[in-house]
């Protein structure tokens, strides 16, 4: 498979300034990139995969760090998405094999995949089929709190694990040890995103529900470039209450004894390097 940088050069295309202002409204994904970033090492002349980018606006975002991306998705759709942010060397792929080589990838970055796919620990073994020995893989996921006030909810607003195409609610950091097994080795963790930045997003992710137009994916509620164009209105509303919602979050460095609505972990991938590899 073609694994040439793809990032779209000079100016942002239209759709790419529409995405990126929404990605700048929102204070969770900025958050989810930040702890991304946490962990990204030098990208330069690197192979790299990201699985689950969301819209696409994350992986146009990795791209501008370095190295050779391709980008990857669940939904037909969400790719298209993404395609539109990135241009080229995005793929679908449904949890299983994938057509990459073996040894292809100097880093994976896995965000919100993992609880999609019913073959999470299959998918495990595919990805240190694909990966570099010693390649670095990050991921995130949501952060099992079954109890927890935002879950119920989440779970009023009718925003169950079924309408985000989740086949499980998250993963705690011993549940994610173990499904990478003897495939990787957990190097770091952290959780983040705390009540009040969870309690804005809930109510966000209830409005787009509402706004959508093109229905639920294999990922849930996905905003695209065209529902913005959709729905111009309702966004411009959404920037104007933008700066009370981000005091508000702060109030969340007041919680920093409690763990966060998401989980990231950053591992290294145990296969050993074979002597007869040139």
């Amino acid at each position: 498979m073609n694994n040439t940088a793809s990032a779209n050069s000079g100016q942002p295309t239209h759709a790419q300034k529409m995405l990126l202002k929404l990605f700048s409204k929102s204070i969770l994904k900025k958050a989810k990139f930040a702890a991304i970033e946490t962990y990204l090492p030098p990208l330069s002349q690197k192979n790299c995969l990201d699985i689950g980018a969301d819209n696409g606006v994350l992986s146009y975002l990795l791209r501008q760090k370095g190295g050779r991306w391709v980008s990857a998705d669940l939904d037909e759709h969400v790719v298209s998405s993404i395609k539109e942010m990135v241009g080229s060397d995005v793929v679908q792929l449904d949890g299983g094999r994938t057509d990459f080589d073996d040894n292809q990838f100097d880093l994976v970055v896995i965000i919100d995949f993992l609880e999609h796919i019913p073959t999470d620990s299959e998918f495990m073994h595919e990805l240190a089929r694909i990966m570099k020995p010693d390649a670095q893989l990050i991921v995130n996921v949501p952060h099992d709190k079954p109890d927890s006030v935002i879950r119920k909810l989440r779970l009023r607003l009718g925003l169950t694990d079924e309408k985000h195409g989740h086949l499980r609610p998250g993963y705690t950091l011993a549940g994610l040890d173990a499904l990478l097994e003897d495939k990787f080795r957990i190097q770091h963790a952290h959780t983040y995103s705390r009540f009040f930045v969870e309690f804005y997003d809930a109510l966000i992710s209830y409005l787009f529900e509402k706004i959508q137009t093109q229905g639920d994916s294999a990922k849930g509620t996905v905003v695209t470039a065209k529902d913005m164009s959709a729905n111009q209105k309702k966004f411009k509303l959404f920037s104007l209450i933008y700066p009370f919602v981000w005091i508000l979050s702060r109030l969340d460095s007041l919680l920093f004894f409690t763990s966060g609505y998401s989980l990231i972990i950053s591992a290294r991938n145990l296969k050993e390097h074979n002597p007869t590899e040139i």
